[in-house]
């Protein structure tokens, strides 16, 4: 199912999530949202200036920059942030350990994630795995879908946190289960609580049956947005029910799920 900027509309989604080792990223300036942002795949899959910058002057753009990676550590190699227009801004996160050296992972988060919230006020801080360093920083949160997520929003709401919260989620515009299962099937299968519940051995795409499927059905709504536009429209205004501010979707099945 091609989807329209109607039916995206119904979503409730605020921006999108690009990965650049999936599409051509230039093509965001054919999403209808006005912000996108485009994650850190690698420094080989780094899009240029100007791509970045044409992007920049119809959208805004949100970069992903890993502070514990050469080039974008603010306390050691930050040479990358001088080929990033001033119009892009930025979501500083720790960077995840499969595009990061062992000397890389080996840095101390804590101190780098300030620094770069220092050096660029208006970033947004991810908080996978690090949420109290993230909390800590008081810039824009950038929370992974979870099954806690509603729960943990409403406690930081009530325990009087008043920032801008972004929720990021994996997005399926569909009610078809065998294309739910092949878009996010295996990304919620590798979450620790599913992959605990999960048979040994079991696929994680459309091929899942049995015990499989019925763990890997529930998971799917737990740590994605999946479903009919309405559907996930639903979702969404929960969440931001719940204290989130913004939702950004990253299209599982690509970009054309997003394009008008």
């Amino acid at each position: 199912m091609l989807t329209t900027g109607k039916t995206i509309v119904e979503t409730g989604l605020d921006a999108a999530a690009l990965k650049p080792a999936e599409c051509d990223v230039s093509r965001a300036v054919e999403l209808p949202f006005e912000t996108v942002a485009i994650d850190y795949e690698g420094c080989e899959h780094l899009p240029d200036e100007e791509t970045l910058a044409g992007i920049a002057r119809q959208k805004e753009v949100r970069l992903t920059t890993p502070v514990r990676a050469d080039g974008f550590d603010p306390l050691g190699d930050d040479a990358a942030y001088d080929r990033i227009p001033e119009s892009v801004d930025r979501v500083a996160v720790a960077g995840h350990p499969a595009y990061l050296t062992d000397e890389e992972r080996g840095r101390a988060v804590a101190p780098r994630l300030r620094s770069a919230v220092e050096r660029d006020p208006g970033a947004w801080v991810g908080t996978e795995g690090v949420e109290r360093l993230a909390l800590a920083t008081g810039a824009t949160q950038f929370e992974l879908l979870s099954r806690t997520t509603e729960r943990d929003l409403q406690a930081l709401r009530a325990a009087g946190f008043d920032g801008e919260i972004a929720v990021y989620a994996p997005t399926v515009l569909t009610d078809d289960e065998d294309e739910i299962l092949d878009a996010v099937g295996a990304y919620a299968a590798r979450r620790g609580p599913v992959a605990s519940a999960l048979p040994e051995g079991a696929a994680t795409d459309s091929a899942a049956s049995d015990r499989a499927r019925e763990v890997l059905s529930a998971a799917t709504r737990d740590y994605a947005l999946v479903g009919t536009p309405a559907e996930v429209g639903e979702r969404v205004a929960a969440l931001k029910d719940a204290g989130a501010d913004l939702v950004v979707g990253y299209p599982a099945r690509g970009i054309e799920e997003f394009v008008e």
